[in-house]
């Protein structure tokens, strides 16, 4: 028979309070120098970081013509790579059209979970015509940047500057997860 010094308190799981939307840009620019296959990579670290911490996340690809859900909001699952492997590259940036989406998945989110914190990181070399507003629901951004070089247009830091969100270099967080 169990007694009262056997049971021991265990504080709930880590989690709940906040999903993560990642902006994955899956341009042509993105193609180049590897950088769509190191934000997938990316992509997949931060997916088995949400899972050991039992946190919901979601992801929105964007290129060609359009975005596309690439993983509904969500605890996340163990395994990965089925999904985010085939997520291919090319065509223009439509970044307007993922920040939309986003705020459309978000505030459908947030009627059925209204205490929930929403972070959106977008994952880009931010070469796009015209600089998207800040997502409407969003309580942080985060900014990932992927042009880096001799050639970097600093798009990534304005961008951060506008929406006030934080700027991280894409090549610090892949040394960091080496």
């Amino acid at each position: 028979m169990l007694a009262r010094q056997h049971l021991r308190h265990r504080p709930p799981p880590a989690g709940g309070a906040t999903l993560y939307c990642l902006l994955l840009d899956c341009s042509a620019s993105m193609l180049r120098s590897r950088r769509l296959a190191l934000a997938k990579g990316l992509l997949l670290e931060w997916a088995a970081e949400r899972y050991r911490r039992r946190e919901p996340f979601a992801v929105i690809g964007f290129g060609g013509k359009g975005a596309r859900v690439l993983q509904a909001p969500r605890k996340a699952v163990a395994f990965n790579e089925r999904w985010i492997a085939p997520i291919a590259g090319g065509g223009g940036s439509p970044a307007d059209a993922a920040v939309a989406l986003a705020d459309q998945l978000l505030a459908r989110r947030r009627r059925s979970k209204p205490d929930e914190r929403f972070v959106v990181c977008l994952l880009s070399d931010v070469r796009f015509t015209a600089l998207p507003p800040r997502p409407q629901q969003a309580d942080h951004c985060t900014i990932i940047d992927f042009d880096e070089g001799p050639l970097a247009l600093g798009r990534a830091r304005q961008l951060a500057r506008a929406w006030q969100a934080d700027h991280r270099s894409a090549a610090e967080l892949v040394s960091a997860c080496a």
